[in-house]
């Protein structure tokens, strides 16, 4: 471990941002992880007690089992039983809560997108200021200072390398982020759909025939 830090530390002064960026991409790609592991799961016994609940005839009940168990699936479903039981919209409160609970799953995504494009850029900076450093000495005292010379040159591969390095495990985990985050929004969608068509169900059973 300490021979790699040691060589780490040869890659130049662009080696502190790359550490930066490294340590950003893994506290983002934990929180994400944490977030959004288990975000999509649920959904069908959720459905399942709803529709049990208005069987009943006991839609408050349904609603309490939504905000007992939270995460987006749950907030959408608990959006839409809330504005049935006040008799607005169910579709626009679902709706709406969808696109609050989005913004809240595609949160720090945007700095994994940034260091994906960031790292290897600041790799390319290291390998211009490795490649600098290794001329200057070639120029000061020719070919006669091998050492310096292969210095820069090592310089100028660690930066490239580290930062191509994280610019792939970022990759890596922004892509699984973005995935999960599209399996989501589907679930979402497929258990608002079969809420509206069993609150649709529950409207029709309690409506009074109109007599002709």
């Amino acid at each position: 471990m300490l021979d790699i830090l040691n060589t780490l530390a040869k890659g130049g002064p662009v080696m502190v941002p790359l550490a930066v960026c490294s340590m950003l991409a893994v506290t983002v790609l934990v929180e994400r992880f944490l977030a959004l592991r288990n975000a999509d799961r649920g959904g069908d016994q959720l459905i399942a007690k709803i529709r049990q609940a208005y069987r009943a005839g006991d839609g408050a009940e349904a609603l309490a089992e939504c905000e007992r168990i939270g995460g987006p699936v749950a907030n959408v479903l608990a959006a839409g039983l809330r504005a049935f039981l006040r008799e607005e919209p169910v579709a626009s409160a679902m709706e709406e809560q969808t696109l609050a609970d989005q913004q809240v799953l595609n949160r720090r995504l945007v700095v994994l997108d940034t260091i994906v494009t960031l790292a290897p850029l600041l790799g390319l900076l290291g390998t211009v200021l490795g490649m600098i450093s290794a001329f200057k000495i070639i120029s000061i005292s020719g070919t006669s200072h091998p050492a310096g010379i292969t210095g820069g040159v090592a310089e100028a591969l660690i930066a490239t390398a580290t930062g191509l390095a994280i610019a792939i495990f970022c990759l890596v985990g922004y892509n699984w982020c973005r995935d999960k985050v599209r399996q989501i929004t589907e679930e979402i969608e497929l258990r608002a759909t079969q809420l509206e068509n069993l609150l649709a169900a529950a409207r029709e059973r309690v409506e009074v025939p109109v007599a002709h």
